[in-house]
């Protein structure tokens, strides 16, 4: 009796699940570096500024002489430096309310693995951090968009718009203020709202508090901690990726009063042993020293959006708000679909050999049909490089609808 050979095939899981619109690119990026082009990555939050010494001497003080596997929750100083750091902000946090993450990826996919089972569902704000999705689709959750415009900023909708949205199979609602990929600064008032919604459906409440410090035009950064009644079902997640310019430490951490939920991180964290050890050594000294660097690099990058959106005013048919915090924009270009010009910048486009690179927005949004002409810009590059990638693209625009 024969046994009939099947082939070996991938899960629906990872064929569903999304290439990332921030990175797909990329390939193209290279090529046409491999032809001579200067490429100018206005794609990815990846910042120039220098990593402040802090956080390499912070590392190079590590002289332990094994490099051991450290504690599931992350080294005790780093979750002290932690809870310090809140201080500042007006809330108390005790070291054994921070849970230390391999970056803000794990503190989010732990999150979604706590919120809901497979097929339970995550409202959203849209657009949103594309990567959401990548991450719900690898645990079954469903996420459902929370639907804002460019016309209010993309600020949040009313609490009865929110509340309507909220079904049997919600189990969360997710905000990230300072927003990526808006820029978008969430008011008290709104996150009331939200508070009331979770507060009366009985979900919890996730807040993506990465930029924290990325607030200009004079705003004070806060935490969505300082809201005490919704402590029992509130999970901060956050990073020093941004803050301390250090996106290759993978060092992140989620901050919550729940000791429910604190043991359940634990879990999660023991199964996959530790977060990086010598890199928490780093973040230690970067919140022990941050006075000493994060004003400037804020402003640093106050002057880079300014110098944008100079740039943005003097493009026909561009679309695009102001950011109040982070460093992203997303921009309404005058093209039918953003991806396809974004493809044509790599392949096809260049002055005086520059192009750009620039994330189509179209995998940030939810709602079939929105986004198709939008790019996100993350203005991470110094300012001279920033003004001569904006004109770029203009050029870019005139030459490319001149041709179609």
């Amino acid at each position: 009796m024969s046994i009939e050979k099947n082939t070996v095939r991938i899960s629906n899981r990872a064929k569903e699940m999304q290439a990332s619109p921030i990175r797909k690119l990329y390939p193209y990026a290279v090529e046409a570096q491999k032809k001579g082009i200067t490429v100018y990555y206005l794609n990815i939050g990846q910042p120039d500024v220098p990593t402040p010494k802090q956080i390499f001497e912070g590392i190079r003080n590590f002289s332990d002489p094994v490099l051991p596997y450290g504690p599931s929750d992350g080294i005790p100083e780093l979750r002290e430096a932690i809870a310090h750091y809140f201080e500042r902000f007006g809330v108390k946090v005790s070291p054994s309310e921070v849970f230390i993450t391999t970056g803000g990826s794990e503190a989010i996919l732990f999150a979604f693995l706590l919120v809901g089972d497979y097929g339970d569902e995550v409202l959203v704000p849209e657009p949103f951090y594309t990567n959401y999705q990548g991450f719900a689709q690898q645990v079954g959750i469903i996420l459902r968009p929370i639907p804002t415009s460019v016309e209010d900023g993309f600020h949040l909708p009313s609490y009865e718009v929110i509340k309507k949205l909220v079904t049997d199979k919600t189990r969360a609602i997710l905000l990230c203020s300072p927003n990526n990929p808006t820029g978008t600064i969430y008011e008290d008032e709104e996150f009331e709202n939200v508070i009331k919604v979770v507060k009366e459906f009985g979900l919890y409440l996730l807040v993506d508090e990465v930029y924290r410090e990325f607030a200009f035009d004079g705003r004070k950064p806060m935490t969505t901690l300082k809201f005490e009644d919704v402590h029992d079902q509130l999970i901060v997640l956050d990073s020093i990726s941004k803050r301390f310019s250090a996106c290759g430490a993978r060092v992140g951490f989620i901050v919550t009063k729940n000791k429910e939920f604190l043991e359940a991180f634990l879990k999660m964290g023991q199964a996959r042993l530790c977060p990086p050890t010598i890199e928490q050594w780093g973040a230690v000294n970067g919140f022990r020293h941050i006075d000493e660097f994060i004003g400037p690099m804020i402003a640093e990058y106050e002057k880079r959006r300014n110098a944008v959106f100079d740039e943005l005013a003097k493009i026909p048919g561009i679309e695009a708000r102001k950011p109040e915090g982070a460093f992203y924009t997303v921009v309404k270009l005058p093209v039918e679909n953003a991806e396809d010009f974004a493809l044509w910048l790599l392949k096809d486009f260049n002055v005086d050999g520059k192009t750009l690179m620039v994330a189509p927005a179209e995998s940030f949004y939810l709602t079939p049909g929105k986004g198709v002409d939008e790019v996100r810009i993350a203005y991470v590059l110094e300012e001279d490089k920033l003004r001569d990638a904006i004109r770029i693209l203009g050029t870019a625009l005139e030459v490319y609808n001149l041709r179609r």
